[in-house]
C-alpha cells in the first residue's frame, strides 16, 4: 500500500487532528464517521476512537462525535471542491481516492424521473475503507490454479473481512505478470466496486498486472460481456458474484474460451450452492477449483482448497475445518 495517502483524504486544516490515526495506516481497515455519533476506527485487532484532540483511545465514552460540517468538508475535499463533477460516483454510493481507498457514503437519496438514483445529498454517514495490497499473498495457491497449460475456473468463497479481495487482487497480478508456473495471460477485470484495482481518474492505484484491462465501476453482468466483445481476455476476473445471472454470464465467457477467477460471500460450499439456487453449481459445473477462506485467531487464512471432483461430491455435507495457510498482515 502507498504510505501517506490516508492523511490526504482529510482537508488540510483537519490533518493535525487525524495525525495519530494516519500513523496506524497499515493497521486500519476502515473509519466509520456518522453525524452526531462517535468516530470509530476499526483496526486489525480492535476498535479505536479519536478523542477531541485526535489522540486514540479504547474508551468510547471519550470519543470525538462527528458533526455534519466535518463530513461535508471531507466530501468537498475528496471531490476537489466540485461535487457536481463527481455526481456519477455519488450516485453509486462511493468515491475512490488516490491510494485506492474507497469512501462509501449514505444519506438522502434523490431519484430521477426514471426512478433511478440521481444523487445522494445531506450525506450523514461515511465509511473510509483503507486499501491494503499485500504482494505475494497468493503465492501458496498459484500452483493449484493451472492444469494442462490453462487456468482453472476458480471461485473464492469467504465471509466478510477474511481477505478475499486482497487474495483476488494478488492472484490477478500474478496471472497477468506471469509466474513460475505459467507465462503471463491477458486478464479482463470487472471492478464493479472499484476495490480491486482501485482506479483513480482512470489509473489503477493497486498493482493488477501488466496484461490486465480494467472496467471500473461497471456492473458485472454488462462488464463481462463488454470485455468479451472488446478485449478478448484469456481470463475474466470479478469480485462478489451475486446470483444466477452472474453464473450464466460466466458460462458464456467459458463458451467463448475465457477462464475466470471470481469471489463470493459465504462460509462454505453449501453457501455457494444456496446463493445460485440449489443444484445449479452441479448443473453448470463451471468451477474447477474452490478456495474457502476464514479467520483463525483473528488472522485471515485459506481454510481449505477443493478440486472440482471433491467439491461437487461434498456438496450437501458439512465443510470440515481443515487448517490451511495463514498469511501475515492486514486483509481487507
Amino acid at each position: 500500500m502507498k504510505n501517506g495517502q490516508l492523511i490526504k483524504i482529510f482537508p488540510q486544516d483537519k490533518r493535525k487532528f487525524w495525525e495519530s490515526t494516519a500513523l496506524l495506516e497499515e493497521e486500519i481497515e476502515e473509519l466509520r464517521l456518522r453525524t452526531g455519533k462517535p468516530a470509530i476506527i476499526k483496526s486489525r485487532s480492535n476498535e479505536l476512537y479519536p478523542d477531541d484532540n485526535g489522540e486514540l483511545t479504547t474508551d468510547i465514552g471519550k470519543a470525538h462525535c462527528v458533526d455534519g460540517a466535518e463530513l461535508e468538508a471531507i466530501l468537498r475535499h475528496i471531490c476537489n471542491y466540485s461535487i457536481y463533477a463527481f455526481e456519477d460516483e455519488l450516485r453509486q454510493g462511493f468515491i475512490t481516492v488516490p491510494g485506492g481507498h474507497r469512501i462509501g457514503i449514505a444519506g438522502q437519496v434523490v431519484l430521477g424521473e426514471d426512478g433511478r438514483i440521481k444523487t445522494i445529498k445531506h450525506i450523514s454517514y461515511m465509511n473510509i475503507r483503507v486499501s491494503h495490497q499485500i504482494r505475494g499473498v497468493a503465492d501458496k495457491v498459484m500452483q493449484r490454479l493451472y492444469k494442462n497449460g490453462r487456468l482453472k475456473n476458480t471461485l473464492i468463497i469467504s465471509p466478510p473481512g477474511c481477505g478475499k479481495t486482497t487474495l483476488l487482487r494478488d492472484m490477478i497480478r500474478q496471472i497477468s505478470d506471469g509466474n513460475i508456473y505459467h507465462k503471463g495471460m491477458c486478464v479482463g477485470l470487472v471492478d464493479e466496486r472499484s476495490e480491486i484495482a482501485g482506479e483513480y481518474m482512470g489509473v489503477p492505484q493497486n498493482e493488477v498486472g501488466i496484461r490486465t484491462d480494467v472496467l471500473d465501476a461497471c456492473p458485472k453482468s454488462e462488464g463481462m460481456l463488454l470485455l468479451l466483445r472488446s478485449m478478448a481476455p484469456q481470463v475474466i476476473a470479478v469480485d462478489e458474484l451475486g446470483d444466477i445471472k452472474d453464473l450464466e454470464n460466466l458460462h458464456m465467457a467459458m463458451s467463448c474460451g475465457s477462464s475466470f477467477v471470481a469471489t463470493m460471500h459465504g462460509e462454505n460450499l453449501e453457501d455457494a450452492d444456496r446463493r445460485f439456487g440449489r443444484g445449479r453449481l452441479l448443473k453448470y459445473e463451471l468451477f474447477e477449483l474452490f478456495i474457502v477462506l476464514d479467520r483463525k485467531d483473528g488472522v485471515p487464512r485459506i481454510k481449505r482448497i477443493y478440486e472440482k471432483e471433491e467439491a461437487y461430491a461434498s456438496l450437501g455435507r458439512r465443510d470440515n475445518d481443515t487448517f490451511g495457510y495463514c498469511w501475515p498482515g492486514n486483509m481487507v
